[in-house]
């Protein structure tokens, strides 16, 4: 049975299962089950948030999605990233909320943490083929028994892994991404990497597979990729070709590493919004890593990043207007809510809503939902499907760079966070873009999967701004105190040489590898 409690503007609905919370207007924030524990009998409150009302609730749902069952001492979490709410507003949510709820992730300086994720590709050693499904699902339940990690399911299909504030997930053509907890330190997220790599190698050679680190599938067609069992992927299938040429190819053929990172307030949230987009292609560049298709080399240094120029552009690219002057959090929403939807959430089950408004949503208008209203969870699943070069949530992501080996994955977030969370670099950083037009920042944006370092920039070359950019980052890191400058290592060297990974990559092609993509699968393997 829930019980409602109330601490000042704040309401919690607690049960068992899960804790929601509502502040001000209605607004629920979910903490899901694997936090319950540690807050069992508080509230969390977000004092950013309008508090000038609070809206009427409906009861709990007992099948809603996000409800674990134990089964041995190992839990099963159905349908879990996306969840149903369990508390429904009866009172539709407005702009004001959804800009409260982004605002509700500015966090003090001592609170800011270092979120990685980053994906690879699976493959048979002795064939090179890519994993089958059964084979991923072989390899999760082997690392949930093995180094005892919950199950995340939909329907009878294991989807993905969840243990404290790590999860393993599968992108549409089996990628497997490793989204990390947030940590403190670089030292702490290279640890995590390491501990990653370890425990799905130990299942993995076993069964004979092996994990690239790779910016583009190399060899295969997409005819020869698998799909995943997941609704959602199968809504997304369906509508790429729609929008654009290559959003098959970026769903099933493309490997990234990103990283997470928090701001203290709207200000500091605009600087490095502006920042990281203005810096984005020279992280582009940096981590360059997919050069080849369908076993030969296809014209570009970052096939990766040239796919999401030619994916959805209602969705995608360089967000211009956060460089307006009136640019806040409730411009990002006004731009979200024009992003055609993907789906909705019910009963377990993905409803294909494929181009239709969030707006007809929040007035009770989607067509497939008549009369209902959309519930924080649905805005949140919402902020998923849109794809920027930075993303904002409750935190910004950082989502230029291609997937690469062990080294890489710890210099990128070593690179950004040197750069965002150091005051001093940062306003370096601001003051060095500061009259960039939006032109150039688009023909960096346009030219960089090309041409890397090599693409001309007003009187000289990207490299010479990176070298300057990467210094940055080394002072920043410097100055943390962590002795972290050491993850910067792979990009100072690339700085240094202005060889990107992928032009090393060519150079082996067209030398020892004698014009095959084979070897890549040894030389970048994990």
């Amino acid at each position: 049975m829930a019980l409602l409690s109330q601490v000042g503007p704040s309401h919690c609905i607690r049960s068992e299962n899960i804790i929601r919370c509502t502040v001000g207007r209605g607004a629920f924030f979910n903490i899901n089950n694997m936090e319950a524990s540690k807050t069992k009998g508080t509230c969390i409150s977000f004092p950013s948030l309008p508090s000038n009302s609070t809206k009427t609730m409906q009861s709990l749902h007992s099948d809603s999605a996000g409800v674990w069952y134990k089964r041995g001492h190992r839990s099963i979490v159905h349908a879990s990233p996306p969840t149903e709410d369990a508390v429904i507003a009866t009172e539709p949510l407005t702009k004001e909320d959804l800009v409260g709820y982004l605002a509700s992730g500015c966090k003090t300086k001592e609170k800011w943490r270092i979120g990685t994720e980053h994906e690879k590709f699976g493959f048979e050693i002795k064939t090179l083929q890519p994993m089958k499904y059964e084979q991923i699902a072989e390899l999760l339940n082997g690392i949930s028994e093995r180094f005892d990690w919950d199950k995340i399911m939909e329907g009878d299909n294991i989807i993905g892994l969840k243990q404290g504030k790590q999860s393993i997930s599968l992108e549409p053509g089996g990628q497997f991404e490793l989204s990390g907890a947030p940590l403190e330190t670089l030292h702490q997220t290279c640890a995590e990497v390491n501990s990653h790599l370890y425990q799905v190698k130990a299942v993995a050679e076993e069964m004979g597979i092996g994990f690239l680190g790779i910016g583009f599938q190399p060899k295969w067609e997409i005819k020869d990729i698998p799909i995943m069992p997941k609704g959602r992927y199968e809504i997304m299938r369906n509508y790429m070709p729609k929008v654009g040429s290559l959003g098959l190819d970026m769903m099933f053929r493309t490997c990234t590493v990103q990283v997470n990172l928090d701001f203290s307030s709207e200000a500091d949230m605009i600087r490095k919004f502006r920042a990281g987009l203005a810096l984005q292609p020279i992280a582009t560049a940096l981590f360059a890593n997919s050069p080849f298709t369908e076993g030969k080399p296809n014209g570009y240094l970052s096939m990766r990043s040239h796919i999401w120029t030619d994916t959805d552009n209602n969705r995608a690219g360089m967000l211009p207007f956060v460089f307006d002057d009136s640019f806040g959090f409730e411009q990002y929403v006004d731009y979200a809510l024009d992003v055609p939807m993907y789906f909705v959430y019910r009963k377990k089950k993905y409803i294909d809503c494929t181009g239709m408004s969030f707006r007809d949503f929040m007035s009770g208008k989607l067509p497939p939902l008549p009369g209902e209203l959309p519930t924080f969870n649905d805005w949140e699943n919402h902020l998923t499907t849109i794809f920027p070069e930075v993303r904002l949530k409750r935190y910004l992501e950082m989502r230029g760079a291609d997937g690469g080996p062990w080294r890489r994955l710890c210099a990128l977030p070593a690179f950004w966070v040197g750069i965002l969370y150091d005051e001093v670099s940062l306003q370096n950083v601001i003051d060095l873009i500061a009259d960039w037009t939006p032109e150039e920042r688009q023909m960096l944006r346009n030219k960089v999967p090309r041409s890397g370092l090599k693409t001309p920039f007003r009187d000289g070359f990207l490299r010479h701004v990176a070298e300057d950019v990467v210094k940055l980052a080394k002072d920043g890191l410097e100055r943390r105190g962590f002795k972290e400058t050491g993850f910067l290592n792979e990009v100072a060297e690339v700085v240094r040489t202005g060889v990107t990974p992928a032009e090393k990559l060519l150079d082996m092609y067209h030398g020892k590898w004698g014009q095959s993509v084979d070897p890549v699968f040894e030389e970048l393997l994990y």
